[in-house]
């Protein structure tokens, strides 16, 4: 009788330590799809904070002077470019990277336009501060905004 209990607190004991570690394996798989699910979360408020600084631009009219402060803040990001059209120069001018009309860079390499000639009044890329303007946010085929385009 004697060895029976034995086996039986010697069986329980297994029992209870498979449990506990079928327990302890559910709660791990759990934590880490809920840490899979968080870092997901996490990345997408990211990204909408990110382009967050740019829906201001979009489909709103500007001054000429927040026009230049936009230039001066956005013309030496990467992948991204900004468009002036003004009366003087309909055809407008690119500053930092080119885009194509899919929002990809044209040439990656080449960085385009001087803030100094917006600020020239005898230039065709002066930007009147007091002139109004037409923002367009430019995304490319992943819908991320790769530029702005102003236009007078």
């Amino acid at each position: 009788m004697n060895n029976a209990s034995s086996a039986l607190k010697v069986a329980a004991g297994i029992f209870l330590t498979i449990a506990l570690i079928t327990i302890v394996v559910i709660l791990f798989i759990s934590a880490q799809e809920a840490t899979k699910t968080a870092q997901n979360n996490f990345s997408d408020i990211q990204t909408e904070l990110s382009q967050a600084a740019f829906t201001v631009y979009d489909g709103t009219t500007i001054s000429g002077s927040q026009v230049t402060n936009a230039l001066r803040k956005y013309k030496d990001k990467d992948q991204f470019g900004i468009m002036i059209k003004t009366g003087k120069n309909p055809a407008g001018q690119w500053y930092g990277n080119v885009l194509k009309t899919d929002g990809s860079v044209e040439h990656p390499d080449s960085r385009q336009g001087s803030i100094t000639e917006t600020l020239n009044e005898k230039s065709p890329e002066y930007v009147n501060p007091s002139g109004k303007f037409k923002a367009t946010i430019v995304k490319d085929n992943s819908n991320v905004i790769r530029g702005i385009i102003f236009e007078q």
